[in-house]
């Protein structure tokens, strides 16, 4: 307190003191008020925190699932071409020629009267 407040005196009566009540009962609410907002802000602000914690995981859990869909298609590419590659060799592995040409390259098979050599550094035709 300032020296000026304590040279004035209050005036006693019925009117100051309802007056000195009801601006008491002001700052009640005020500060009652205060405080439900600083709790609701706060609350606000912790969902808004959540909700952005949870957007940005689902966006790297999506873009991670996207990087591994993108292997996935890949290796599926790379899996149908071994297969046709496969399904061709199958169907050569049906012509009797291509069979004996690869005994005879591979194995040493020979038909009568013929002499085979084998060269090292070759490598097979199939």
């Amino acid at each position: 307190m300032t020296a000026k407040d304590k040279t004035v005196t209050k005036i006693e009566s019925n009117y100051v003191r309802k007056y000195d009540a009801h601006m008491d009962r002001e700052r009640r609410k005020k500060r009652r008020l205060m405080r439900r907002l600083v709790f609701f802000s706060i609350i606000a602000a912790l969902m808004l925190g959540g909700l952005a914690t949870y957007h940005v995981k689902q966006r790297i859990a999506y873009s991670e699932k996207q990087e591994q869909y993108e292997q996935l298609q890949a290796k599926q590419k790379k899996l149908k071409q071994t297969e046709k590659d496969l399904t061709e060799e199958i169907e050569l592995l049906k012509d009797e020629d291509y069979v004996l040409e690869i005994a005879r390259t591979n194995y040493f098979f020979s038909k009568k009267g013929e002499m085979i050599f084998k060269i090292p550094d070759k490598d097979p035709n199939y």
